[in-house]
């Protein structure tokens, strides 16, 4: 076995085992120690002393499974080798730590149980009783667990993030969510700062953005980080940390990365050991990973994983879910799945296209989708990237519709606008399956422009109108921004968040409006309502309606038969701010209605909302 020990982690296993002989545990949560609902609980066990390059791979010889129990509710989680415990300060790729991440979703006494097994290519295996089982000391014990201290964006506020009526929903809050963030860089995770990451060259194909030959460092970002934030190894990641703030400070909760670009664009970004491995993986990078993925979800920032892309998708088992696949999954959930607000995307462009013909069939697709489903715990949401083009989806998108494990899909479209009217045609299709998605607008074309900077767009007026309030209106759950090949700041390049400052700000003002104003996930996209040239319109019949019209000089709605007293009021989406009041504050009936106009600059866009008056109304 070779074990590559430095002098460093041999001081650092010295240290654990002194600590061993007064606490009986190295790092380990003792029982009935105290933690709060939602926030993670950390063990660690001392396992077998190994390395990430030994003969006998820890990765795939070895399988930490613990089971925690509170009445009748059980977990099975499974564990991850953890190096010397300290990978991410120390960059160690040995030691004799395992360790396990599970967050509770009750208060109470949790208790657990570990095991820790042996086996060729047991990491894979779903069956609890396979292997040699390999002793523990303190394999079990518990710890209680009271409700959430924490307040704000934090999500631990909330607890986990699933879906409900197309939408994302906190069920232990009855409260639902609207995304909106960043799309760009794709490859977020290609950042100098985190070991064992380098670019393996910067060739792309043709219709793709072009990386520069360095890393990501986010230079002008340092300045955002704030005294308190995480940092590791002496004060890296500051610039990575601090971009993030920067978003949240612009109220936007989510972002888009890749976990594994091996073969496709940018070659920055893998969990393993190097460019060529498959079945080991980093410890230290990972861990640093973790750091700035617990950031986001206690700044309110969503994971949006995007676990492979359209050129490396046939990569790890020609494209099935086999023990490549299995094994990269298994350690993306053992690490990263006890976050609150997570999806799976099962890859950026997925299945063939002319650009890329080597692409997963539908049953792989569906494959993977399934696998995802039963080895993660926490049941995170299941999306799938598409392709732009409106025939690249209907040749590829029918046979994924009515599959159970696959909640939704994550749009990309090439032309602004067709973003409303595709966003209701694939709702309605999945809705015909018998299997409604949940679909986010996450990738805007064409790839050279996207969402484009600023300097180049400053009212980004196309933008808001087809794209931002096209895809709302259209029954989208949230939006992110993807930046165009031949702008700076591109979908490779981006360094300055504050290159898209206008657009933060007009994606904010969306938001605020749909979570403030309308129960959005009652609501149905209904554009014959509005008689009002390229008007889009959300409606609950009889109840609320709302109008995004490009131009309020003349604006209409049918409410059909029902009749009553309806109030009227603007929101202005170009520059956010309270309800106002137009030239109509009232309608009474049933049928078209005129609804007057805003209260300023008419020939601008604004969206109309018109809501039952009920303590006027009366039922006939």
């Amino acid at each position: 076995m070779n074990t590559h020990f430095s002098f460093k982690n041999i001081v650092i296993a010295l240290a654990c085992m002194f600590s061993i002989l007064l606490l009986s545990s190295c790092g380990k949560e003792t029982s009935g120690d105290s933690h709060t609902q939602w926030h993670t609980v950390t063990l660690d066990f001392e396992g077998p002393m190994t390395s990430e390059n030994a003969e006998l791979n820890p990765f795939t010889s070895y399988r930490l499974l613990v089971k925690f129990s509170n009445g009748d509710t059980d977990y099975w989680i499974r564990g991850f080798y953890a190096a010397d415990g300290k990978a991410a300060e120390s960059s160690a790729d040995s030691g004799n730590i395992w360790r396990v991440r599970f967050t509770p979703d009750q208060i109470g006494t949790w208790t657990y149980q570990a095991s820790l097994r042996k086996g060729e290519m047991i990491a894979t295996s779903q069956d609890p009783d396979a292997g040699e089982v390999i002793s523990l000391q303190n394999d079990s014990g518990s710890f209680q667990v009271a409700p959430s201290n924490k307040e704000g964006s934090d999500f631990r506020v909330k607890g986990r993030l699933s879906l409900n009526n197309n939408y994302f929903y906190f069920e232990s809050t009855d409260s639902y969510w609207m995304k909106g963030g960043a799309g760009s860089p794709e490859n977020l995770l290609g950042y100098a700062d985190f070991d064992g990451t380098y670019r393996f060259n910067a060739e792309t194909r043709e219709g793709e953005a072009k990386p520069t030959e360095e890393l990501h460092k986010y230079p002008s970002h340092v300045a955002d980080w704030k005294e308190g934030d995480p940092t590791w190894q002496n004060g890296k990641g500051k610039a990575l940390i601090g971009g993030l703030n920067y978003l949240t400070s612009k109220g936007m909760n989510t972002i888009y990365f890749l976990t594994l670009n091996i073969g496709g664009d940018g070659k920055d970004v893998w969990p393993y050991t190097d460019y060529e491995v498959r079945d080991r993986f980093d410890a230290s990078k990972l861990d640093q990973w973790e750091i700035v993925f617990q950031h986001m979800q206690q700044k309110g920032m969503l994971l949006h994983i995007v676990t492979q892309e359209t050129e490396n998708e046939t990569m790890l088992d020609g494209g099935d879910t086999g023990p490549l696949r299995k094994l990269y999954y298994n350690e993306l959930i053992a690490r990263f799945g006890h976050h609150l607000a997570l999806v799976w995307n099962l890859g950026e462009e997925n299945g063939p296209a002319e650009f890329s013909p080597d692409g997963q069939n539908p049953e792989q697709q569906k494959a993977m989708a399934s696998y995802l489903k039963s080895a993660d715990p926490y049941q995170h949401p299941v999306l799938i990237h598409t392709h732009s083009w409106i025939e690249q989806k209907d040749h590829s998108l029918p046979p994924l519709l009515g599959h159970p494990p696959l909640d939704g899909l994550s749009f990309q479209i090439n032309k602004p606008e067709e973003v409303n009217s595709e966003l209701i045609r694939w709702q309605g299709k999945a809705n015909e399956a018998g299997r409604p998605w949940t679909i986010t607008m996450d990738e805007i074309g064409p790839w050279q422009e996207g969402a484009l900077p600023d300097s180049v767009d400053p009212t980004h007026d196309d933008t808001r109108k087809f794209v931002l309030w096209g895809s709302l209106f259209g029954g989208a759950a949230g939006i992110e921004w993807y930046f165009g090949a031949h702008h700076p700041h591109n979908d490779l390049t981006t360094e300055d968040w504050r290159s898209r400052d206008a657009l933060w700000d007009q994606t904010r003002y969306a938001i605020q409006f749909m979570d403030t104003h309308i129960p959005y996930w009652e609501m149905r996209p209904n554009n014959d309502l509005a008689k009002t040239e390229g008007a889009y319109c959300l409606a609950k019949a009889g109840e609320i309606y709302v109008i995004y019209a490009p131009n309020a000089s003349d604006v209409s709605i049918d409410l059909q038969s029902h009749a009553g007293e309806w109030s009227v009021q603007w929101y202005d989406p170009r520059n956010g701010g309270e309800l106002q009041t137009g030239s109509v504050g009232l309608i009474t009936g049933a049928g078209l209605q005129n609804l007057g106009v805003p209260p300023s600059t008419s020939q601008k866009d604004w969206v109309a909302l018109v809501k039952r008056n009920y303590t006027i109304f009366k039922k006939e």
